[in-house]
């Protein structure tokens, strides 16, 4: 993504008031899975590319409920139409029939105007490789959501290096995109996705980028950071490690949903180690992912 259509996205940003300490999600009685009241519903959304002679359906007929403070992870082989889901809830693309709302509000509804304000102010975005700006020092980059909603520089830049400071990252704000390390990167995009507090993050393959090791701390710091805030996280993932991190794990394939599973995730409470992934084979017989 290039500098100038990174900028658009950030466009617009506005500083909400704190909210309250996060709580659990509700949840039905009849049903753990699905939460109570959620902040996001899709449902039965279609997205369809290319002609009638040449189509190809990306969704077809999903629904899904997301709840505050929830954590999902979308699953699915590449083709599957996870990725194409996350950009339809966060209101990148439009579905071709079916509704998406926010708190319910029909994000079809909206004028341009008023969605790109909602990914500036209540959406976070987190892309595999950072898609941080390489003339800008991490601090800024952590700020520039900030700036460019005109927030007084000062405040932007303190905002942004306790966002940074939480995330491991004190001592580092100086430092360029190519300065870094892959996983202080994406930390430092993590920190732009929580600086102007959003009621829901968006991770589309935050550790495809990264070694395993590296990939495990930057979801560590992503799940603490999304507590932290209150904020719902939906991952988009072919990695069944990165989806253990979540409470809820959605399967995809063919533009369907095809399994949900609840487990339970990484334990929320600060600074304590999760659970051990699920074990993963390895080209030398065995498994790895073993307690760590």
């Amino acid at each position: 993504m290039c500098a100038v259509a990174i900028r658009g996205w950030l466009e617009d940003v506005n500083i909400s008031a704190p909210r309250p300490a996060p709580q659990p999600p509700l949840t039905h009685s009849n049903d753990p899975g699905v939460p109570v009241g959620p902040v996001l519903r899709a449902s039965a959304l279609t997205k369809t590319y290319g002609v009638a002679h040449a189509q190809t359906h990306a969704l077809t007929g999903v629904d899904l409920a997301v709840g505050a403070g929830e954590s999902i992870a979308i699953m699915g082989h590449s083709g599957s139409g996870k990725t194409t889901l996350l950009h339809v809830l966060a209101g990148v693309l439009a579905p071709t029939s079916g509704t998406v709302t926010w708190r319910g509000r029909d994000l079809a509804a909206m004028s341009d105007a008023d969605r790109t304000k909602l990914r500036r102010s209540e959406f976070g975005f987190v892309f595999q490789s950072g898609q941080l700006l390489p003339e800008l020092p991490a601090l800024e980059n952590a700020a520039l959501p900030l700036l460019l909603a005109g927030i007084d520089r000062s405040l932007a830049m303190q905002l942004a290096r306790d966002q940074l400071g939480r995330l491991g990252l004190a001592g580092l704000e100086q430092r360029r995109p190519g300065e870094l390390s892959g996983g202080q990167a994406q930390r430092v995009a993590i920190a732009r996705a929580l600086v102007s507090d959003p009621e829901v993050i968006f991770a589309d393959e935050p550790t495809g980028a990264l070694d395993q090791a590296t990939g495990w701390e930057v979801m560590r710091a992503l799940k603490e950071s999304a507590y932290i805030c209150g904020a719902a996280l939906v991952v988009v993932t072919h990695n069944p490690e990165v989806a253990h991190w979540c409470a809820r794990t959605i399967t995809m394939a063919d533009g369907r949903i095809t399994h949900v599973a609840t487990q339970q995730p990484s334990t929320p409470e600060l600074h304590l180690v999760p659970p051990p992934p699920p074990p993963m084979p390895n080209v030398f017989g065995g498994v790895s992912g073993a307690a760590r």
